[in-house]
């Protein structure tokens, strides 16, 4: 199983938002769309940053809530992995558990395409090992 077809099942939606935005902002996308990170994106579109639920929660924690009028660019983390299309589940549970993150956008030839979160991996995980299981359960009934 790869990213594409978990995207065309849960689709390409991704919620952006600008560096100079304000992390109350970006708290309320969050919650609006009912999601765990939105990507940054600059002028030209390119993917410069991902700030999480995590991130806010650090900041806030760490300075009180008059840091929620800051710009996300002094939150949000700016070594940004993403994978491809072709990327495998296997494979992107990987890079999601070495870099200890939940969401990974997607990129196609540089333009962000959509984003995989850690409960769209696991859920299409759960669904291999059950079609799996059913299959041997096919060949032994039948054998």
């Amino acid at each position: 199983m790869t990213v594409r077809e978990i995207l065309a099942a849960k689709g390409n939606d991704v919620v952006t938002i600008g560096p100079t935005s304000s992390l109350q902002d970006a708290a309320r996308a969050l919650a609006q769309h009912r999601i765990g990170a939105v990507v940054v994106t600059g002028a030209d579109d390119k993917i410069v940053g991902i700030l999480s639920e995590r991130d806010i929660v650090r900041v806030v924690g760490e300075q009180g809530a008059q840091a929620l009028s800051q710009p996300i660019s002094e939150a949000m983390s700016t070594s940004v992995k993403v994978c491809g299309e072709r990327h495998t589940v296997n494979e992107v549970m990987g890079i999601m558990t070495r870099g200890r993150f939940r969401h990974l956008p997607v990129e196609h030839e540089g333009r962000l395409v959509g984003i995989v979160s850690i409960g769209d991996v696991v859920k299409q995980r759960i669904e291999d090992v059950e079609r799996e299981a059913e299959e041997i359960r096919n060949y032994i009934a039948t054998a």
